[in-house]
C-alpha cells in the first residue's frame, strides 16, 4: 500500500505468501539479486560481466560480513533499505556504504542509505535510515532518536564531508551532487532537496494471522486475501499513527516505509544461509 496524502508519506511493503507460508526464502533471493549495487562502487560495478562477475558476486558477499554471529547485525536491513529504494522510488546509489568498511565484520557510521533521485529539474538527496527489529515500539522509538540526532547541523556537515570524500568522480551525477551538498552551501537550501526514508520492520500479527488461517484452510478463498489486505492497511496505518507521535523533526522531508514480517529470526537465518553459500561457492 502507498499513501502520498498523508505527512510523511506512508509505504506498506509485504512479501506475500505461497503454498501457505510467508515468502521468506523468495524475499531472502530477491534481496540478493541487488548485492553488486548494494556492496561495490560505481566503478566497480561498471566493470561487471561475465569474466569478472563470479569473481565481484564474491567480493560482494564478503563485504557484507563474514562472522558467526549474525543475528544482530544490521547489514541486512540495509540490503533490505536498498532494494526498497530501488524498486519502490526508483532511487540511484550515491555511494556504497558498506564498500568503505575496513573489515568485513566492521561497522560503519552515518546514514544507512546515500541514494539520490534525478527529479529532471535537480537531485534530491536520499539519506536512509532503517531499523531491522522484531518489535515495532523499539524500532520507532530508536529511529525516531537517531532522526533528531542525524538531522543537527554538525551530524550533517560531517556526513556530507564524508560522502564527499567517498563519491566515484566518474558517476554522471558526482559534480551535481558534490556541488549541491558543498559547505559554502546553506543548510536550509540543502533541507529543501534532502529526503530522509525510515524503513522499519517488525514480527507483524497481520501476516501471522494470515499465515495461520492458510494453515488451517489450504484452499483460502478471495475473501480471505481480501480480509488480509484490510488487516495489513490498518496495523500499517496504525504503525504510522505510533511513528508521528514519538515527535519528529520538522526541518527535513521524511518517508515512513513499514515492512511487516512474519518471523524476523527466520528471515535472518535464511539470509544468512544464502550468504554462507554465495560466499563458499565464490571462495
Amino acid at each position: 500500500m502507498d499513501d502520498a496524502s498523508i505527512d510523511p508519506p506512508l509505504s506498506g511493503i509485504c512479501a506475500g505468501f505461497e503454498s501457505g507460508q510467508w515468502r521468506t526464502r523468495q524475499l531472502a533471493k530477491r534481496l540478493f539479486d541487488d548485492v553488486i549495487d548494494f556492496a561495490l562502487s560505481y566503478s566497480e560495478r561498471q566493470e561487471f560481466n561475465s569474466d569478472t562477475g563470479v569473481a565481484m558476486v564474491g567480493r560482494a558477499m564478503r563485504k557484507i560480513y563474514t562472522s558467526e554471529k549474525y543475528a544482530r547485525r544490521g547489514e541486512f536491513g540495509e540490503l533490505l533499505l536498498h532494494v526498497a529504494l530501488r524498486e519502490v522510488f526508483k532511487t540511484e546509489t550515491a555511494l556504497s556504504k558498506i564498500y568503505f568498511k575496513d573489515g568485513a565484520n566492521e561497522t560503519v557510521k552515518g546514514f544507512d542509505a546515500v541514494h539520490i533521485v534525478d527529479n529532471g529539474t535537480g537531485l534530491e538527496l536520499w539519506l536512509g535510515e532503517v531499523k531491522f527489529y522484531s518489535r515495532l515500539s523499539g524500532a520507532i522509538r530508536d529511529v525516531v532518536a537517531e532522526l533528531h540526532d542525524h538531522i543537527e547541523s554538525d551530524y550533517l556537515r560531517g556526513e556530507f564531508l564524508a560522502v564527499e570524500g567517498k563519491i566515484d568522480r566518474s558517476w554522471k551525477h558526482a559534480p551535481k551532487l558534490l556541488s549541491m551538498i558543498h559547505e559554502d552551501v546553506s543548510l536550509d537550501e540543502i533541507f529543501d532537496n534532502i529526503t530522509i526514508p525510515v524503513l522499519l520492520t517488525y514480527d507483524s500479527p497481520a501476516v501471522a494471522a494470515r499465515v495461520a488461517g492458510i494453515s488451517g484452510n489450504p484452499g483460502s478463498s478471495n475473501d480471505t486475501r481480501e480480509a488480509y489486505r484490510t488487516a495489513f492497511e490498518e496495523e500499517v496505518r496504525k504503525g504510522w499513527t505510533s511513528f508521528v507521535a514519538a515527535g519528529l523533526p520538522s526541518r527535513v522531508r521524511i518517508r515512513l516505509i513499514l515492512v511487516p514480517l512474519h518471523l524476523k529470526k527466520a528471515l535472518v537465518d535464511a539470509l544468512d544461509e544464502r550468504l554462507k553459500l554465495w560466499q563458499e561457492v565464490t571462495a
